[in-house]
């Protein structure tokens, strides 16, 4: 256990700060040196302050004493009083299963009666350890400081997590770590269970030391750990960079994609060089995607990223891969009154020319052709730069319909 600062707290009125305890014994038991030369009124007067701090322990007083002894008995500690105060074995055994204790170590005692076994002060180490919890649970309650707690036990309603020493109760509304919305009550059973023994951040909502009543949330405490890492992500990061991240959640406008402490949005135009109408066609929750980030609004705190600037842009290549004269595969996706338009690959579309569909004359491209339809075409133009590439029909030989070949033909 490590030292409270050589500081000894009473509980008794007027007591004001805690001392420490060689300095109390120092004022009571020296009254030579420079006090010695006071007036009388004033010795008086000093040693009547030092008498007064120089007073019994009480019950419920928390002190900082340094072990003397350890028998099968229990353990002697100096508190600084008349006499040792004494530990029982079966209090001091509890502290010795989570910490070594040695002769000459600085331990926070509680007592528990002024005068126990002989002249001895009866002390208690567990005690000591959850008093001072529930005081630290109550000024960090105060300030909102985040502690980590221990999984001891599954509650009817939530878990038992110990911090600070002391037992508190988290509740199912207030659990991040599992799902306990929707999950039959087996399932939700074993998650909890599995959770014993875990540590985990805690912030506490409701600390009452007189009802023994301490309320805990993780929720919050994650939540507040998120916060802070959104807010480093924030300025980390940097427009033209490339992160990998996971798909946390998808909507009618795009992809949610966590960066390690962050989401950013991949609006469904950024998906992929190809029109995207339901983003779940292209991506799935728990997918591994690398993005690109395109945007940053800290005002808003919010990062705008893109999925197909990560990927070769296809109409880059697209002369070379199809060039003018070459035969092509492709598939029928709209028809329009003056032609129809087919897709060769994600992201390269052409355009059959209605007076390119056959070598009749065709009042609407539905009379030759519908949506779905494999077809095999010429590639009459390419032109990247505007992303647009012509097509034909008419001009593909009998032959070639009967007998296509994969890609370009």
């Amino acid at each position: 256990m490590q030292p409270s600062n050589g500081y000894v707290e009473g509980t008794a009125p007027n007591a004001g700060e805690p001392k420490p305890a060689g300095a109390l014994q120092a004022n009571a038991r020296n009254p030579e040196g420079a006090e010695a030369d006071l007036p009388d009124e004033d010795m008086g007067r000093l040693m009547a302050v030092a008498e007064q701090e120089y007073r019994a322990p009480r019950r419920g007083d928390l002190l900082e004493g340094v072990v003397v002894s350890i028998d099968r008995e229990g353990v002697l500690v100096d508190i600084g009083a008349k006499s040792e105060g004494f530990i029982p074995i079966s209090d001091a055994q509890r502290f010795v299963d989570e910490h070594e204790l040695a002769v000459g170590d600085t331990v926070l005692v509680s007592v528990v009666q002024p005068e126990g076994r002989g002249e001895h002060v009866i002390l208690s180490l567990s005690r000591a350890r959850s008093e001072r919890g529930w005081r630290t649970l109550q000024r960090g309650s105060e300030v909102g400081t985040m502690f980590t707690g221990r999984v001891v036990d599954v509650n009817r309603g939530g878990l038992v997590v110990e911090v600070e020493g002391v037992r508190g109760f988290l509740p199912l509304s207030q659990i991040s770590s599992v799902r306990v919305n929707g999950v039959s009550g087996e399932e939700l059973d074993r998650s909890l269970a599995g959770m014993v023994g875990r540590e985990i951040p805690i912030k506490v909502l409701e600390v009452n030391r007189k009802r023994n009543r301490l309320i805990l949330s993780e929720r919050v405490a994650v939540q507040e750990l998120r916060q802070q890492r959104r807010d480093q992500l924030l300025t980390e990061l940097h427009e033209g960079e490339i992160r990998t991240g996971r798909v946390t959640r998808l909507s009618d406008f795009g992809a949610f994609v966590d960066l390690g402490g962050a989401d950013g949005l991949v609006h469904v135009s950024e998906l992929a060089w190809h029109p995207v109408a339901n983003p779940a066609d292209v991506l799935h929750v728990g997918d591994e995607v690398k993005v690109l980030v395109i945007g940053i609004d800290h005002e808003r705190r919010k990062i705008s990223l893109s999925v197909r600037r990560t990927q070769p842009e296809p109409w880059a290549t697209a002369a070379e891969r199809y060039p003018v004269g070459s035969l092509v595969r492709a598939r029928i996706t709209r028809l329009t009154t003056f032609g129809a338009f087919a897709q060769l690959e994600d992201g390269i579309e052409g355009l059959i020319h209605v007076s390119e569909l056959s070598d009749r004359h065709v009042v609407h491209p539905r009379n030759v052709v519908r949506e779905g339809d494999e077809v095999v075409a010429r590639v009459l133009r390419v032109e990247p730069e505007r992303h647009r590439l012509g097509l034909s029909l008419r001009q593909v030989d009998q032959m070639d319909q009967e007998e296509p070949s994969p890609g370009v033909i």
